[in-house]
């Protein structure tokens, strides 16, 4: 289970170093194999990271989805722009050019533990996606069925 946010800094050459506390983890889990994609959520302009086994099982399920244009079209999203990725031994991985520049990342990004993946984000666009979150009123908004027992 991922979670915490770190600021990194994107090399040059586009990559990123995955944060100490995560890379032991994610060498026992998946031999540091992750796989890199597009959020298809257009209001959360940033890259999906998976570990590979976790990448694997949701792959197989987007794959399954009946023939229908929505259905299309989230597998042309999701699967269509993913990128396996491996940790060097530096503790980076390299993000390919393409999938930078669909998340507007540059130098500075925020990587986001989020359970089983991580998010990557542009650090400017996350502030402002926070900011956006904290003031957004959910009144006006029905609660899932899941979330009416969630208690916090």
């Amino acid at each position: 289970m991922f979670r915490g946010s770190n600021d990194i800094n994107i090399d040059a050459k586009g990559r990123m170093a995955v944060p100490a506390r995560f890379r032991d983890e994610l060498m026992e889990l998946c031999g540091g194999r992750l796989v890199v994609t597009v959020n298809n959520d257009v209001q959360d302009r940033c890259l999906l990271l998976y570990p590979m086994d976790e990448w694997i099982q949701i792959e197989n399920k987007i794959s399954r989805l009946p023939s229908h244009p929505k259905a299309r079209r989230l597998q042309r999203l999701l699967i269509g722009n993913a990128r396996e990725v491996e940790i060097d031994g530096s503790g980076r991985i390299l993000l390919p050019p393409e999938l930078r520049q669909h998340a507007s990342l540059d130098k500075k990004v925020r990587l986001l533990g989020v359970g089983h993946r991580f998010e990557i984000w542009d650090g400017g666009l996350y502030n402002a996606h926070h900011e956006e979150c904290l003031e957004e009123s959910m009144d006006d908004q029905p609660i899932p069925e899941e979330m009416l027992s969630l208690s916090l």
